[in-house]
């Protein structure tokens, strides 16, 4: 197949638009992103572009009928639902009404939404308990990528979409309206495996709106514990979450995002932040890696196990996030850790995420965001110099996608595992950052001075295909998370004993500690000047995440040569 011109239109370059960006290169296509602004800009930057074909990997805009009525070029919307479904609620519906069997389908689009004809579609089993951003970013994103390959592979032949037909046997999706607040409602005297469902159904976005310590607030991060109370009552307190009772068990709640008044604008944040003031009564119940290493509770964020000459050290942050407070306890871990009698040491994330580095909602909330960036860049790379001077051979799982610090405190290992079809974006300059978490050291390290500079000025997600190739990481293990946690530790036993990682093992003895010292110092140097004394507006930029400003423009990066050049051409 000759090499296509591909628009991917989005409303935002997500993950799964990286994925899907990434796997057409691959492919030998040139895809070339637009970011949806206006109808008017959209539809003169496609019409321009003298695209082959347009997809929607992830768009929660209307598309403008100038663009599905070309026939002569497709547009083709990727939707998180089985043949029929539609609506922009069907994963928040699939986890509510506990759906074992769910799919993915591409339609083209017509005027009425997610009514057009069938190119391609997908199914695939729900995991039990899954939230709607693991559910996403696992499940539904693998079947989306399978059916943007099938929409390409289709397109140029004599292939000719189905029409929906709800009169078939086997159309099993319906219309659905969108999940508004007074679905999504509980009681806390209602059952807590029910309240943690409607939790994970709106993961992400928008949240729960539920009352709690007198206030209103949209909750998120449910993890279920076997202790009980008086239904609605806060009983405890651990590192950033609260214990909250429900009719039978209860509840960690691990962020919250108080409820707007009229003009006003909140995000979330860790629970016992929003909730500080309100705690002065509720019991702490303070265990930790080092005071409570084998530790049976069920909410651990951060938590340890051995398996012959392995210790992993698990820590699982909300969205990938790390406050100051959070790198401060993963530091007390590792120091834990790295004390015991083990050979090796494993790092790896959560379910969802690696790591994404500083917490940038943290930082907008504080008095004085530009101190506490400061303090909370100097924590996480303590995180960093733990690993770095590590005794033990030390191994990084990528669970998850991982970007910015959370690529380079990967790397800090002397070995990186990866997750297939994750997501890397090893860079920092987009947030106005120079970046720190020794990345001088440690990514020049792996793939050289050159390659270095040019990803993190270029900007743009990588691959594990292209991360291992490049020496980023040095294998990539199965797709599903369990299974992947089961090679991970077999991969960690055998690095030890494993001639690939014979160099690996001799480097150990050799470490440059001065020099390590010496990246920190000069990458602090430049992070003062862009925390502190916002040199290349992190400030601005900061608050535009946390608030998730709309983009005003396609970033250039994003925008393929050809479409340009087109562009150009017209405009001339």
């Amino acid at each position: 197949m000759r090499p296509l011109k591909i628009v991917l239109l989005s409303s935002a370059f997500n993950g799964l638009t990286q994925r899907a960006w990434l796997d057409l290169r691959q492919s030998g296509h040139e895809p070339s992103v637009v970011l949806f602004t206006t109808e008017a800009e959209v539809c003169e930057r496609i019409e321009a572009s003298g695209a082959d074909l347009v997809i929607c990997p992830f768009l929660k805009d209307r598309v403008p009928q100038q663009l599905w009525s070309n026939r002569q070029r497709p547009l083709v919307i990727i939707h998180p639902g089985i043949v029929g479904d539609r609506g922009a609620s069907a994963l928040d519906w699939v986890i509510t009404q506990q759906v074992t069997r769910w799919g993915v389908t591409a339609l083209q689009a017509v005027e009425e939404m997610d009514a057009g004809p069938i190119w391609s579609t997908y199914e695939f089993n729900v995991p039990e308990g899954v939230r709607k951003s693991e559910l996403y970013n696992g499940p539904v994103a693998d079947a989306a990528i399978y059916c943007i390959r099938d929409v390409v592979e289709k397109f140029g032949s004599d292939f000719v979409p189905a029409p929906l037909d709800y009169t078939r046997p086997n159309v099993l999706g319906r219309l659905q309206p969108n999940m508004k607040q007074a679905d999504r409602m509980f009681s806390w005297h209602d059952c807590a495996r029910f309240i943690k469902r409607s939790i994970d159904a709106a993961d992400g976005q928008p949240g729960v709106l539920a009352s709690l310590a007198g206030g209103q607030y949209y909750v998120y991060d449910a993890h279920l514990d076997t202790r009980s109370g008086i239904p609605g009552e806060i009983l405890a307190v651990h590192d950033d979450a609260v214990l909250v009772a429900a009719g039978d068990q209860s509840l960690w709640i691990g962020s919250l995002k108080r409820k707007a008044q009229p003009g006003e604008e909140t995000f979330k944040l860790p629970a016992r932040h929003i909730l500080a003031g309100q705690l002065e009564n509720v019991p702490t119940l303070d265990w930790s890696v080092s005071s409570q290493p084998f530790s049976d509770e069920a909410y651990q964020p951060i938590r340890y196990r051995e398996s012959g000459h392995v210790g992993e050290l698990t820590f699982e942050f909300y969205n990938g996030a790390m406050s100051t407070e959070q790198c401060q306890r993963l530091v007390e871990a590792l120091r834990w850790a790295k004390a015991r009698d083990t050979k090796v040491l494993l790092i790896k994330g959560g379910r969802a995420n690696f790591s994404n580095g500083v917490h940038l909602n943290v930082i907008q909330a504080a008095p004085v965001p530009g101190l506490e960036a400061w303090a909370n860049i100097q924590a996480i790379d303590d995180v960093c110099e733990e690993l770095l001077t590590a005794r033990q051979l030390v191994v990084s799982g990528l669970t998850g996608s991982a970007g910015a610090g959370g690529v380079m405190l990967a790397l800090a290992a002397d070995i990186v595992f990866a997750r297939a079809n994750i997501v890397l974006n090893p860079h920092y300059k987009t947030m106005g950052l120079y970046g720190s978490e020794y990345w001088t050291y440690s990514l020049p390290r792996a793939v050289g001075s050159a390659m270095a500079e040019k990803l993190t000025q270029d900007c743009l997600p990588v691959s594990t295909f292209q991360a291992q190739k490049w020496g980023m990481i040095q294998e990539v293990g199965p797709r599903c998370p369990h299974e992947f946690g089961l090679w991970l530790l077999q991969r960690a036993n055998s690095t030890l004993t494993d001639p690939r990682y014979a160099e690996v093992r001799q480097r150990k003895t050799n470490g440059d500690l001065q020099r390590i010292q010496q990246c920190r110092e000069a990458e602090l140097a430049q992070m003062h000047l862009d925390m502190v004394q916002n040199r290349h507006q992190f400030a601005e930029k900061c608050r535009n995440f946390v608030y998730k400003r709309k983009t005003c423009q396609t970033p250039q990066r994003l925008i393929a040569p050809w479409a340009m050049e087109r562009e150009a051409e017209l405009i001339a």
